[in-house]
């Protein structure tokens, strides 16, 4: 079973704020989010918890990258996200994430949101624990 194609087959929410990654490296991955209508808080800007969401995706993703072969899965247990800029309609995110570490449980993952100018407007750090893809339903 290809854990990664199973993930992108299963994540209902990661399709519906219209979210899509590529795998760059194992550990480093882009993530990307188009901002719509649906997701704004306010007249003009994108609830936190939506880039939140797309942090999670991309550290998460990221530390899948490194465990799907081994036929393991990841779920998060920590994640701290610092919001730097207000982000609007129609801003074009992307996400990449790094590897800090990777023990034979945890790992600890890093990172950060630019929108279409190359502004850095979050950043956040992750940490996952890694189990058997059966457990999670694989």
């Amino acid at each position: 079973m290809d854990i990664i194609q199973a993930y992108i087959d299963k994540n209902r929410f990661g399709e519906w704020l219209g979210m899509s990654f590529e795998i760059l490296e194992p550990g480093i991955v882009a993530y990307k989010l188009a901002i719509q209508e649906k997701h704004l808080a306010t007249p003009m800007h994108a609830h936190g918890g939506c880039i939140a969401s797309l942090l999670d995706a991309t550290l998460g993703v990221g530390a899948l990258s490194l465990v799907a072969d081994e036929q393991k899965v990841v779920s998060t247990v920590d994640l701290s996200i610092q919001f730097l800029s207000g982000v609007k309609c129609t801003d074009q995110l992307i996400s990449y994430s790094k590897c800090l570490k990777k023990g034979k449980k945890l790992i600890f993952m890093q990172a950060d949101v630019l929108n279409q100018d190359k502004q850095l407007v979050a950043h956040a750090n992750g940490t996952f624990v890694s189990v058997e893809a059966s457990i999670a339903g694989y």
